[in-house]
This record gives C-alpha cells, structure tokens and sequence, in this order.
C-alpha cells in the first residue's frame, strides 16, 4: 500500500476516509490476498452492536503473512529473536524458515485433536514458537487466546473456562532477568478447576523438571518428529474469530475481546505502515522493528506479528527485560541489531531514565529512524529524554493512543508527516472520526476543550462481541452514549485540534501500560482471610504512570496495630496468587471505614485525592453517611 509522505497526503486521506469510508477501505483490503473477494464491504450498527466488515471474502491470515512473501522474500528475515541471556546465541526466522515451522506446529496442533473453531490457550516466554503457535493456530482456523506469562494459576483457569479451551500450549519453564519462572507448575495448578482442557503441550525451554500426566502432556519436541511441513491454510470468513485477547474492566471478571480474521489483518497491516512509515518496496530490506511489547497483550499482537509480517517486514521479538543485565540492555539490541525503529512503554522509558545516561552512553544508535510510544500517555519529561538521549533529536517520536478492543492505533503522529508535540497523540489516523462528549452525550464542538473521548464510525480493527457474552460488549463500549463507541478514557483537543488523553474515567487503572480493574483487585483483596472490605483507586506514580493505593478495612480478630507489615505481605501475596505481580497494590492503608454514600456507594473521587495528596480539595462531604471517616483516612494516608 502507498505511504502517506506529506501531511496534505494526509489530509486528503483523511477526508477520503471520512467522506467515504467503505471506497477507502475497500481499497486497502484489496492489496491482500482473498481467496474469495467480499460482496459487502460493511454492514454496522452501535446499538446491538453489530459490525461486519468485508462480508462474504473468504482469506486465511497467514497466507498473507507468510505465503504470499515466499516468492519474492522467502529469504529475508521475518523474525529476529534476541534471548533473555545476551551470552546465549539468538535466532534469525527467515519468511521460508518460519512458514515451515508454523505449518510442522499447525500439524502438531491438528495431531493433538484441534481443529478450526476450537479455543487454544497459549502461555509461552517471548519465544519465536510464541509466534509460531499463533500463527499455527491462525493457519487452521483455531482460535488463540495468549496469556500473559505474568498472571497466576487463577487468572489463567479463569480465562481458559471463560473461552472453554480444549489445549494449552506452554514450556517447562521462562527465562526473565534473573528470574526462572516455573510455567508449567502454573499450568498445571491452573487446570486443577479447567475440564474442558484435554490436550497441554509443552515446549522445553529452561529444562526445568515438571510433572508430565499421562493422557493429557505431551512435549512439542516429541509431536514435530511426527509432522511435515506440510498444511493448507483452512479457508476463513473475514467475520471468523481470530483470536480472544482478554483485558480488565470495571467489573472483577475479565472481557475476553474478540478480534475477526479480515477486518484485523487490514487495520493491523495499514496502522503499522502508516505510522511507522514501513517501507516495504519491492528490491529493499525492510526497516528492523523492534516492539518491546510481550505477545501476551495486544501491542504484542498487532506489532510484533500480524502487522509486521503481513506487510512482509521484519520484526524483533525479545525474550528479555530491559533491566538485566543491567539497564542498558535496550541500547545493546539496538546497536548490535542495527535497530531501524523502536516502539516501546512509558513506563521502560522512565525506568531507563532513572538509572541514568551511563547506560546509554558507548552505545552506537545511529540506526534509528523513529522512536514510538505505547500503552499509556507518555509524560513530558520522559519524551524529551527519548527524544534527546535515544533519538538525539533526528528521529520522529511517535506518541500512539489505541486499546485491546481497538486492534490498532486509532491516534497518533504519522512519522515524519504529523507535527509532534509531547503529551500528545496528535491527529486521528485516516478512517477513525473522534468525537469529545460531555456526560450526556452532546457533543462538544470546536478546540480547546475537554471531554469524554468516543468514536462515531467502525474501522476494521474494531472488537466485534466479548466472548460469550455480548451483552456485556453493548454494556461496556456502546451503552454510555448512544450511537458512538466509548473508550472509557477522557481527552483534551487543544487549538491545533491535536488530542491528548487525559487518562481513564471508569474504574479502570493503568499501571506500566497494563490495563487493571480495580473491582479485579478488591476482589483478589477481599479473598484474604480478615480483610472484611477494600477499596482501590490509582495514584501518580514516577516509573509506572498509576499506581495502585489500597484501603483495607481488616476484622476485628486483626485490629489495625497488630503486625500490619506482615498482614500487608499477606495480602500481596493473595493478589499475586489470585492475579499475578502486576496487580500488587503500590501503598495498603488500614481504615476503620469507606467514604460511604447513605446508599452504600463508596466515594472513589475522595479516595482517589486523598491518595493524591490533595486532600485540600476533596468537595462536599456532607453527603456521606459518616463524614469523619474521611477525616481519620486523611490521618493515615501514606
């Protein structure tokens, strides 16, 4: 597809895009492979909702990420896997090297009785056979559900039960910094409560012993001897499920968001070109991209995989943190890799700031080309660090807003097109119509204001249902405000008409670009014997962007002077069992009692500041049931 090189290039897109959406998506889509071209290009509604895109074309994703590059870039690298120990050698896919190990994993999958339509659960480290399974899975009409390596046995068994997965794929064990993370004991644990699941394979990578049950476990090393490389793709619907990617919300149980095989593959390809300016000319080698992302969240997926390959690029997967062995590691990848373009967290960024220029100093960076930003609002100061001490001022920074539920970026600079300007994601991508609402739903007109950040048209990456449960999709996104998509997330559009996200408005938190429900964490809180009710609200927090604060009300077996260090370990430790780390409150503050409303409403908004430091501020108490609890809370806020 043709780069947008100008910003008039851009403008005229745009309005393109807006004036007529189904001519200007039709003829992105066009430049993929169809096995069967679509009769409808779109059919939508936001009141069901309802979003067909492409219907009627028959495709098969992996033939247009793999098969068709295999004529003119069978030899060029597809994937470059850096492993977590420097010291340990890594390995280069080619296009016709990885074709073939997802075609031996495809047949290794349809050996152990998947077949399409069937859920497979995948919880593997950063791995090339990490993309390998999914796109194996892609290859036969299965559907992926990835988990992140982070979360615990219950989350998993969670999210296999919800999907009803027949097979898990995993390893014995990951490699992260200086950790070994036993996979397949959680696995394991996980299944205990999981009956759907009749096949784990499991792949060998930390050699750590594992219990292997007759029946049930088999090792993927054994399974390939037994395959070819041999495997049609399965001919799919463009409205086909792809994948379940599951994400938080404002109640305790995750959404498993379901992404569709057509419009997916064309959102995630386009955004990826655009943005980056990916040049895939006939007659070149494609720029090296480097998203730092785990495959476990959705940046993984749309940036590491589907996007780069899809446009026959060559991307980066990293095994590794970008701490060990110590913190320069980002910039040893870069310089050795000769890294073209780097798209990483916030959150790594002020991490690496922290620790200081020596780091990045002896590095050779100078392959750089443009710098991006993902997973949360990117603050001034960390983008003037990136800009000035990693793209040393010569490489765009682009400052990209999407969501899980998005399948790509939706707002964002177009590399050396769009004027940047920092805190901003800038301009909306072509096909995407923003619109800012107040709390009724009007919409708020003109620049400089504020207001609820929604969308009024569909693009192709847009989630089609929750799995199971599609009452709860018409609940969460296209409730709120009739006729428009509702991110859950508020926004500034300034005098340029640029927008900056000015952070979520449900009760939803985002720490280190994660996406966590604070109903998930009080629930996780609440399991703790003696903790009889809790309250979570985020914080400003230097390294993770929100932090997590926790009120405790504990029983009275456990008064509030008895050994809190040890009951706050406690109560950690439960999060981390029932969740996994990244739940971990930051700050626990034992209280007698919540900020209630005489309804039994806790008043988030008082905790929320006093968890601030703004407690000057806190409005109109007088409403609460018993106002003088929020005093004795000011008293302990730590």
């Amino acid at each position: 597809m043709s780069l947008i090189k100008t910003f008039d290039q851009y403008q005229a897109a745009y309005q393109k895009s807006v004036n007529d959406p189904e001519a200007f998506w039709a003829e992105i889509a066009q430049e993929f492979k169809w096995r069967k071209p679509w009769t409808k290009t779109l059919d939508w509604n936001f009141t069901d909702p309802s979003i067909k895109w492409f219907q009627g074309g028959k495709l098969n994703i992996t033939e247009n990420c793999l098969d068709r590059h295999l004529t003119t870039r069978a030899d060029q690298p597809a994937i470059v896997w850096e492993p977590n120990d420097p010291a340990e050698p890594g390995v280069t896919l080619t296009y016709r090297m990885l074709h073939d190990q997802v075609c031996r994993m495809a047949n290794v999958l349809k050996r152990n009785g998947v077949v399409k339509g069937d859920r497979v659960c995948v919880y593997m480290p950063m791995v090339p056979e990490l993309a390998i399974t999914v796109l194996a899975c892609a290859r036969i009409g299965a559907i992926h559900s990835v988990v992140f390596g982070g979360f615990s046995a219950q989350s998993i068994a969670d999210r296999i039960n919800d999907a009803q997965c027949k097979v898990v794929v995993t390893s014995d064990g990951a490699y992260r910094g200086n950790k070994e993370i036993p996979m397949k004991d959680t696995v394991d644990d996980a299944l205990i409560g999981c009956p759907s699941i009749e096949r784990v394979i499991v792949m060998t990578r930390t050699r750590t012993p594992v219990a292997m049950l007759k029946g049930r476990d088999v090792w993927l090393e054994q399974e390939l001897k037994h395959v070819t490389a041999t495997c049609e793709a399965e001919e799919m619907d463009a409205e086909d499920v792809l994948f379940i990617l599951y994400t938080s919300g404002s109640t305790g149980k995750p959404k498993g968001v379901v992404h569709t095989c057509g419009g997916y593959m064309v959102y995630a390809a386009y955004t990826f070109q655009t943005v980056f300016q990916y040049d895939t000319s006939a007659g070149t080698q494609p720029p090296l991209f480097f998203c730092t992302a785990d495959i476990g969240w959705i940046t993984g997926h749309s940036y590491i995989v589907y996007g780069p390959l899809a446009t026959g690029g060559t991307s980066l997967l990293f095994e590794g943190v970008p701490t060990f062995p110590d913190a320069g590691r980002f910039w040893d990848i870069v310089d050795k890799h000769r890294v073209n373009i780097i798209y990483t967290a916030p959150t790594a960024i002020r991490s690496l700031m922290g620790a200081g220029l020596s780091h990045v100093a002896g590095h050779d960076l100078s392959s750089l080309q443009i710098l991006g930003s993902v997973g949360e609002p990117i603050n001034a100061e960390a983008w003037h660090w990136y800009d000035d001490n990693i793209g040393k001022n010569r490489c765009p920074v682009v400052d990209t807003w999407w969501q899980t539920e998005t399948g790509g970026i939706l707002i964002s600079p177009i590399a050396n097109v769009t004027k940047t300007k920092p805190t901003f994601a800038t301009l909306p991508l072509p096909g995407i119509q923003p619109v800012l609402v107040d709390e009724n739903g009007a919409e708020i007109e003109g620049n400089g204001v504020s207001g609820n950040l929604c969308i009024k048209f569909p693009w192709p990456g847009i989630l089609r249902t929750t799995w199971g449960d599609h009452e709860r999709c018409r609940q969460t996104y296209f409730s709120a405000y009739p006729g428009l998509y509702f991110t859950g997330d508020g926004c500034l559009r300034d005098e340029d008409g640029y927008y900056r996200i000015t952070g979520r408005v449900d009760d939803v938190l985002n720490v280190s670009g994660h996406r966590i429900g604070t109903a998930e964490v009080e629930n996780a809180i609440n399991m703790h014997t003696g903790v009889v009710e809790s309250a979570v609200v985020g914080y400003p927090h230097d390294i993770k962007g929100q932090g997590i604060y926790a009120y405790v009300i504990t029983d009275d077996e456990q008064p509030i002077g008895h050994d809190t260090d040890l009951t706050k370990r406690d109560i950690l430790a439960t999060v981390t069992r029932v969740i996994g780390p990244i739940a971990r409150p930051d700050k626990i503050q034992f209280v007698t009692g919540l900020p209630k409303t005489r309804s039994g409403k806790i008043m988030r908004r008082i905790l929320r500041k006093i968890a601030e430091g703004d407690t000057a501020n806190l409005g109109d108490t007088s409403t609460l049931l018993d106002p003088g609890v929020v005093d004795e809370i000011k008293k302990g806020a730590i």
